[in-house]
């Protein structure tokens, strides 16, 4: 059988490892004041490229029936001051609706917390539209992995003034479509079993609804990605 063998070391090159190994103290302490390449700028860039990629995959534009065309593109951490008028633009039935019931004041803080969004586990999708030069926020998607893995959350709203026009569809078509191409198996989102336009809605784009056991104020609204569109 055959064994592969070190050669031995030359002599020029024992006393270079001795040299080394003897090298003054001095020597070290240079070596280490020496200037390191820095990770951040390759790091800041490489996030800057995907953010890129990602954007480009996931916009796109679509001119509904009654109104200005909108687009739909991935939100970003810059939307904060777009994201606030959103919110504080919502109605108190519709705040009230997304959140579950629950109250939260509606601070610029808040707003730049959900602008702030954790790809690739994350996903927001923002509705925008141009009005006078000015980019508004109309509707906003997103689901969220859980930490097995598998299991994954997702919430849509839309601004009152701009419901029914099928935003609330192409938010939801884009979001699903984005999740499947990760293998996501189905997407899940909390409604209030009171919310019926948002329980009618899921219902008509084949939503599967459920109560949630020991709380009959939620139904679980759940989405299978693997099955045909």
């Amino acid at each position: 059988m055959q064994t592969l063998r070190a050669a031995p070391p030359s002599a020029a090159r024992w006393e270079a490892c001795v040299r080394v190994l003897h090298a003054p103290t001095g020597c070290w302490r240079s070596w280490a004041r020496q200037p390191r390449p820095k990770l951040q700028p390759v790091l800041a860039q490489r996030r800057t490229s995907m953010n890129a990629i990602l954007a480009a995959s996931l916009s796109t534009a679509f001119q509904p029936v009654i109104g200005h065309a909108i687009s739909i593109r991935p939100l970003r951490a810059d939307d904060c001051e777009i994201e606030y008028r959103f919110i504080a633009g919502l109605s108190l039935e519709t705040r009230n609706n997304r959140l579950l019931g629950g109250a939260r004041p509606v601070t610029p803080e808040y707003a730049a917390r959900l602008t702030r969004v954790n790809y690739p586990r994350e996903l927001a999708l923002a509705a925008v539209v141009m009005l006078d030069s000015q980019e508004i926020l109309i509707g906003v998607a997103r689901y969220a992995l859980e930490a097995d893995g598998v299991g994954c959350e997702f919430a849509l709203v839309v601004a009152d003034a701009w419901q029914g026009r099928g935003i609330g569809t192409h938010l939801l078509e884009r979001l699903a479509g984005a999740a499947r191409a990760r293998a996501i198996p189905r997407i899940s989102g909390y409604v209030l079993s009171t919310n019926a336009t948002m329980l009618g809605f899921a219902r008509k784009r084949g939503l599967r609804l459920q109560r949630v056991p020991g709380d009959a104020t939620l139904t679980l609204a759940t989405l299978d990605l693997a099955l045909p569109n």
